[in-house]
């Protein structure tokens, strides 16, 4: 078993046995699976997230790797990538509660608290009218060096999100917003994997994910080149522009054949008459 409290809630669950209290807590429901629940609930006035996980049982595990896909056992997942993002420095959510007990992978019971960011907005959230009104230029090529360049700091940390869509990026709006005042933390960690270094295939699935997200928003080809650059100089890589793209031509020429199969995938997802949970 492994448990770590911080407060408020090392106070508030004093004496008690966490796994039970965090059961107790209330609040806006945000996701109610068999496994997973996950909510919003406030302690003396301050906001925060809560991930319970009940373990998914045998058979959706086999169903989840016959699938090809890695099933999300715990709450470890997210709090080993909240760890090691901010030991190297990316803005990420604060743990206040983590707990986990039992071995058997099908049964675990765990949960993770973060603190609330807020206010804040989502970067999908904040360029949904950039197409119809381009924003300031000097705004937008500093949000797109920064989410280079935590994307990149992310991966030379040994960290792939496999949810690295824009709308996990959010944006801390308690100061006026400007190009020269930004502030991201990086948010949904519980798929997120942690190792001394990534896979270049998990690398790419990260990058592909942040390229089909901004397909909409109106980015310029030199936009494109701009995130690339500052993403490999990020991770430790700097390279010419022009030596860049010869060198990364598989790479960019893998990206747009995965957006175009996420793009027709998400089209057949959300097309007229097709039902959705």
């Amino acid at each position: 078993m492994k448990l770590v409290l911080a407060e408020p809630f090392k106070t508030l669950w004093a004496g008690r046995d966490a796994f039970a209290a965090v059961e107790t807590l209330q609040g806006q429901v945000y996701r109610e699976l068999e496994g997973r629940r996950t909510l919003r609930t406030e302690v003396d006035g301050r906001g925060y997230f809560v991930k319970i996980h009940r373990g998914i049982g045998w058979g959706e595990i086999v169903k989840n790797l016959l699938t090809a896909k890695l099933p999300v056992l715990g709450a470890r997942q997210e709090w080993d990538a909240i760890q090691r993002l901010t030991e190297v420095g990316v803005a990420t959510m604060t743990a206040v509660a983590y707990g986990e007990r039992g071995s058997n992978p099908a049964a675990q019971h765990s949960f993770i608290v973060t603190e609330e960011l807020a206010p804040t907005t989502d970067l999908e959230q904040l360029t949904l009218g950039w197409v119809e009104q381009a924003p300031e230029p000097q705004l937008k090529r500093a949000l797109i060096d920064e989410v280079a360049r935590m994307t990149g700091a992310m991966h030379r940390a040994g960290v792939n999100h496999r949810d690295c869509y824009i709308c996990h990026f959010l944006l801390h709006t308690d100061t006026p917003v400007a190009a020269d005042n930004l502030r991201l933390s990086l948010i949904d960690l519980h798929r997120a994997q942690v190792r001394a270094k990534v896979p270049r295939r998990w690398r790419d699935k990260d990058l592909a994910g942040l390229y089909f997200s901004a397909l909409h928003i109106g980015l310029t080809r030199a936009d494109r080149m701009r995130f690339l650059r500052a993403y490999f100089q990020a991770a430790g890589n700097p390279r010419p522009l022009r030596q860049l793209l010869r060198d990364e031509v598989r790479l960019l020429t893998w990206l747009q054949q995965r957006a175009d199969k996420l793009q027709q995938r998400y089209a057949r997802k959300y097309a007229p008459g097709v039902a959705h949970e």
